[in-house]
């Protein structure tokens, strides 16, 4: 059984993360909309609604792979120090 309450920890700490994407971040920008979507069902849960697991599990999917892409561009500096 899926519980609700970790996902929607994990929203929390998920869209905390995204909020420090840096803005040089081509990723950025979705990574704004998605905050504000998850800031949204956040609120939603917050308030008592009910919030369709399936949509927590994309929401929490999509948080991911934005982070990984974002992390994914940031120059190794290990390379970068051995090019010197």
């Amino acid at each position: 059984m899926i519980d609700i309450h970790q996902h929607i920890d994990l929203l929390r700490l998920l869209a905390s993360r995204l909020e420090r994407l840096s803005v040089d971040s081509h990723w950025a920008r979705r990574a704004s909309g998605l905050r504000g979507n998850i800031i949204k069902i956040i609120e939603l849960a917050d308030a008592g609604e009910p919030i369709s697991p399936k949509r927590l599990d994309l929401l929490i999917e999509t948080a991911f792979d934005i982070l990984r892409r974002a992390a994914e561009d940031i120059p190794d500096l290990e390379m970068l120090f051995k090019e010197k």
